[in-house]
């Protein structure tokens, strides 16, 4: 699904477009090669892309079927996407502040939880959690982000997850320090049980750009 957004004007929404429309360098992890970013762009009506959608975007379209046996419709709404040479595909979640992300659990239904929970226990697995851990309750956006990276890499593509946590939105009250952005992080990994170092950590990617320079592009 294509999802066209509105310019914004506050928030994440608005630091993400105008850091990829103006300071793209705001968003490139020192590791990975140069990005070329596909959404949102402005010539896009600043677009955001979920389940097949996506897979089109990133140029892996023929993947749709597989997706949809693994999750059912309504996966994840990616903040940006773009592709790095080597045939990579960069997914990016975005917050301003940190209730953005303190999510709660699914509100799938039922016949969709069932799917969500067999496809959640084979990351769990995969990566080592604390079996007891249950991820469709608590820190349930970053689960399944963490779970579409990891079903992205099962099937050949050379994916990487940019969490960017902007820094010094004063409207939204969001943290002024890496470091507040670095404990939320460190306590969901260990709410999903997550070990210090499990098969995604290297593709897994932190930024925390300040807005200050991208307020003065308004």
């Amino acid at each position: 699904m294509r999802v066209p957004q509105p310019e914004g004007r506050k928030g994440s929404l608005m630091w993400l477009q105008r850091a990829v429309a103006t300071h793209p360098g705001l968003l490139q992890p020192a590791s990975l090669p140069p990005i070329e970013w596909l959404s949102p762009r402005a010539e896009d009506g600043f677009a955001e892309y979920r389940d097949a959608a996506f897979l089109r975007l990133v140029g892996h379209g023929a993947l749709a079927p597989a997706l949809g046996a693994f999750w059912p419709r309504g996966g994840p709404q990616w903040d940006a996407l773009g592709r790095a040479a080597g045939d990579a595909v960069i997914l990016v979640e975005a917050k301003a502040h940190i209730g953005e992300f303190l999510t709660g659990g699914t509100t799938a239904s039922p016949a969709s939880r069932a799917r969500i929970d067999s496809a959640l226990a084979r990351v769990k697995n995969a990566l080592g959690a604390a079996p007891v851990s249950d991820w469709s309750h608590v820190f349930y956006q970053y689960a399944n982000r963490l779970a579409h990276l990891w079903w992205l890499r099962e099937q050949g593509v050379a994916a990487e997850l940019v969490f960017v946590s902007f820094l010094g939105d004063t409207e939204s009250h969001g943290p002024d320090h890496a470091e507040t952005w670095q404990a939320a992080f460190a306590a969901a990994d260990h709410a999903l049980g997550l070990p210090a170092r499990h098969r995604l950590s290297r593709h897994v990617h932190h930024l925390y750009p300040p807005v200050a320079g991208l307020a003065e592009t308004a």
